[in-house]
């Protein structure tokens, strides 16, 4: 390496490389790691350096240096590299190594508007400090690279043109806490602050991306899923719309319910006119979706709801395949097709399903929801009444276009209305729930608007977190874990704002959380169990058991000191009913654990207290917000074990938690031969969820006869989902014929967007 070499500092001098001082920094990144080579990492930066680097162009490409040699083999290179880029983002925030004190870092901030000015209001300089005591800057070190570049690209504070950043890691974890908890009382909020930045600073509980991005900073929204409910009028339909934008523009990715606007040729001003149909106002929800790009932190992202039955559900099954010509695709939003008990029925019996425009079959669409056997009713009532438009179509014709769909995009979800309303937090004669939102996790009650001001209508929002299950030591952690998540979820609903009156009264009547896991894959492995064989089904049925139950005891408790949900009489627990009294039996077919909890007690504690919250779980991909705990995504099987995932960074590796202990115990996506076991895990799971669960189907073609995945194999796998009571399917993923690598790249957006993308 030729010694006279300049660097060009940051003030502009020009002085000689200093290689000593960059040995020593990459010595001091790689304390305590195995199989890092100092020399090797060296080298690699060398041969890329020439004369007048900058400062920061030498830290770039040791980093760069680093990241490139982590694989299975060598998989702490993930924590050097980590460790070198988190040495380079404080320098560039605070032009050093050493952060500053709490107090002086937050009232720089403030100053500069980056920070909402209430923290200081809220906080005397002595508690300020006595925050900063609680600050432990050396978790920043236990961040793999993946983790660490999503922190830079997405969460920290900063500005997003000219590339500054303004904080590192544990700023961001002990100030959300603080925002958080900061209207508890003065004697127990510095508990709840510190209790809550250790759980999520050392990955017990995952923070979702509107959190972690937002809370501290002067934006104040920060639900991770909107549910908006268009009527079939031209004033709802504008209103959506015009909500959708307030939304997207505020990070959340939406669900939009459309199944009740009228089919094409239908009526409209007692014949006066025709309808144009469904697929003029997609295009028009496409447009609102894709108008903001959510600040640089996620792109808008949509789904559309719409039930099988409908009239035109055969060209919306279709809006988003690459034949056809722009006038009858709508391809940038993904759709949710509705099914139920009937609908599985007549596919079975090798009958038909008729399809109706909503408008002409009065009562029909509500009882879909609300009735199963009033639709059912219903439906054969209008089917054989001659004076009502109608078509009638094969049941395996029209699911198996649903089936191809979803096969060629990847993104056709299911939602089994039948089981969102018999299985679910919420009385469906008074509170159905209609939709999911963009994940197919969320499963609340909605109201159509009639305008943006409307009081009447109603949007639905959840708040979203995680519990890490590879940092659960025992079942009992939940306890307290629970109790965290939920006081801080609950009391971000008060801290947060509201763009449309719709959405603050439905949340505030009814105070919706979703409380999900990460690191499922790695929780299997770590405990000697796998995906395909039904060995963790008594796992799983425990695990759940007890978060949903302490979930609940949290909520009971709040609901004591600061007062039920004002909703609390729509719900069915409000009725006694729990999740384990109205789950799909089927269950039991496969998994024969007992329940360990005391729930006649909880039951009891319920009916008498109310719960603070209507909901409590809910279980979303968590594509981005896994990587910062350094763990799997959600509930899915590891693609590889190094994941290679692109992001507007660049790709980013990360290996499997403790791959070298648990290498033989983690099943990939791609070894597991069928559906079955991961749909049983499912259904299991289901079992305790009060909302939704983001669950994929995957399929290899090259494990069928000429290479392609029969429809049989695609409608059995339906019918096991429904069979064990799954509310929801997200992705399809089939895998391709690409080389390792690539087949491992997944293209990441965001919590609700990200995944399980088709590969």
């Amino acid at each position: 390496m030729n010694q006279q070499l300049t660097v060009t500092k940051r003030d502009g001098r020009k002085e000689s490389i200093d290689l000593d001082k960059i040995h020593r920094v990459i010595t001091w990144a790689s304390e305590g790691l195995d199989n890092v080579s100092v020399s090797q990492v060296e080298l690699r930066a060398h041969i890329q350096f020439y004369d007048g680097i900058t400062t920061s162009d030498i830290h770039e490409t040791i980093i760069k240096s680093a990241a490139d040699l982590i694989s299975e083999e060598t998989p702490d290179y993930q924590y050097l590299a980590a460790r070198l880029a988190v040495f380079h983002l404080r320098k560039k925030a605070y032009g050093q190594y050493e952060p500053p004190k709490l107090y002086d870092h937050v009232a720089r901030l403030v100053d500069l508007g980056k920070y909402d000015q209430n923290i200081l209001q809220d906080y005397t300089k002595a508690e300020l400090d006595e925050l900063d005591s609680y600050i432990d800057h050396k978790r920043d070190l236990d961040f793999s690279y993946a983790a660490v570049k999503q922190l830079e690209g997405k969460y920290f504070v900063q500005n997003r043109v000219s590339g500054e950043i303004y904080e590192s890691a544990q700023f961001l974890y002990i100030l959300a806490a603080a925002c958080l908890f900061a209207n508890y009382p003065q004697e127990t909020r510095l508990s709840y602050i510190k209790r809550f930045y250790d759980a999520t600073s050392t990955f017990k509980i995952s923070l979702p991306t509107p959190i972690m991005a937002g809370v501290r900073t002067p934006t104040r929204q920060f639900s991770s899923c909107v549910l908006i409910e268009c009527g079939d009028s031209l004033d709802s339909i504008n209103a959506t719309a015009s909500s959708i934008v307030r939304y997207v523009s505020q990070r959340a990715g939406i669900g939009i319910n459309a199944g009740r606007i009228r089919a094409l040729g239908s009526e409209i001003r007692r014949g006066e006119a025709f309808h144009t149909g469904c697929i003029p106002f997609y295009k028009y929800f496409q447009t609102a979706v894709k108008c903001c790009s959510q600040g640089g932190v996620r792109g808008g992202a949509a789904t559309v709801f719409y039930p099988l039955w409908h009239g035109e559900s055969q060209a919306l099954m279709v809006l988003k395949n690459n034949r056809g010509v722009e006038e009858n695709r709508v391809r940038h939003m993904d759709y949710g097709v509705q099914l139920n008990r009937l609908m599985y029925q007549r596919l079975v019996e090798g009958g038909n399903i008729t399809l109706f425009s909503p408008s002409d079959v009065p009562g029909l669409y509500d009882a879909f929801f609300e009735n199963q056997d009033e639709f059912e009713r219903l439906y054969v009532q209008y089917e054989n009444d001659p004076s009502v438009k109608k078509e009638s179509v094969k049941a395996v014709e029209l699911f198996s276009i649903l089936m191809q769909e979803r096969a060629s995009t990847g993104r056709i979800y299911i939602q089994n209305v039948d089981h969102c309303n018999t299985h679910s937090p919420f009385d469906s004669e008074v509170a159905p729930v209609r939709q999911s939102n963009l994940c197919l996790e969320i499963a609340l009650p909605t109201k159509p608007l009639t305008n943006v001001e409307d009081e009447s209508g109603e949007i639905a929002l959840c708040t979203l977190s995680a519990f890490n299950l590879g940092a659960i030591e025992s079942l009992d952690d939940f306890e307290e874990l629970s109790d965290l998540v939920v006081r801080a979820l609950d009391a971000l609903l008060d801290y947060q704002n509201y763009p449309l009156p719709a959405a603050k009264r439905s949340t505030m009547n009814r105070r919706t959380l979703g409380v999900g896991v990460i690191n499922y894959a790695y929780y299997l492995a770590k405990n000697g169990v796998k995906y395909s064989d039904g060995s963790a089904n008594g796992l799983t049925h425990r695990t759940f058991e007890a978060m949903q139950y302490y979930l609940l005891k949290a909520s009971v408790a709040l609901a004591k000191e600061q007062g039920r949900c004002p909703a609390f009489n729509e719900t069915n627990y409000a009725k006694g009913l729990l999740p384990i009294d109205t789950y799909k039996s089927d269950v039991d077919l496969i998994c024969d654990e007992p329940l360990h909890y005391d729930w006649d007690t909880l039951r009891t504690e319920i009916m008498t207290h109310g719960l603070r919250n209507s909901t409590l779980t809910a279980l979303m991909p968590s594509e981005t917000s896994s990587q910062i705990s350094n763990a799997t995504n959600g509930i899915e099987p590891p693609r590889g074990y190094v994941s290679i995932k692109a992001s507007k960074d660049g790709i980013l590796k990360q290996v499997v938690p403790e791959y070298s202990e648990y290498k033989e115990n983690y099943e990939l996506l791609w070894d597991i031969g069928s559906n079955d076991g991961y749909l049983h895990l499912v259904g299991i799971m289901q079992k305790f969820v009060d909302q939704a669960i983001s669950a994929n189907t995957n399929y290899d073609p090259t494990r069928f006869d000429k290479g392609k995945v029969p429809m049989k194999k695609l409608l059995q796998d339906l019918l096991t989902a429904y069979k064990y009571g799954v509310k929801t399917l997200y992705y399809h993923n089939t895998r391709d014929g690409a080389s390792d690598d690539q087949k491992d790249a997944v293209q990441e957006d965001d919590d609700c967007d990200g995944g399980g993308c088709k590969i």
